[in-house]
């Protein structure tokens, strides 16, 4: 049985956010999409521990505040660090991919160029985390 999901969607790309709720509607998944631009804006939305999120996808390049730096307030966190954190990138750089599980995040994937696979890979993501048992922080 999929649990329903809120997570929080940071990304600066408006093309990015229409395929990610296009892609939820073409797979017919509820979950509920909060989103934010970058950084700063994702932490102010984690203010909130009424609303916290039970899964996080992350972008690594945003202005104001990137993912990695982001990734580092909420790993730093007390309560914000049990949140699983994807990053969702179109960076294949090793040394993102490195620093990123070094800082502790729950999983890492590259944003296919053809639609189709990514609504194959974003799909098995959220059916994977929509079935797991997670912390509410």
């Amino acid at each position: 049985m999929r649990n329903k999901l809120n997570i929080l969607f940071i990304e600066d790309d408006e093309i990015e956010v229409m395929k990610l709720h296009r892609t939820l509607n073409t797979l017919d998944f509820k979950h509920t999409i909060t989103e934010a631009c970058d950084g700063k804006e994702a932490l102010t939305q984690l203010d909130d521990p009424h609303n916290l999120p039970d899964l996080i996808l992350l972008d690594l390049n945003m202005p104001r505040m990137n993912g990695i730096d982001f990734l580092k307030i909420l790993k730093n966190d007390e309560v914000l660090k049990y949140i699983p954190t994807i990053i969702l990138t179109t960076s294949n750089n090793r040394k993102d991919v490195l620093e990123c599980y070094k800082i502790g995040i729950a999983g890492y994937m590259i944003k296919p160029l053809k639609y189709d696979d990514y609504v194959t890979k974003l799909k098995s993501l959220l059916e994977y985390w929509s079935m797991n048992e997670l912390i509410k922080a």
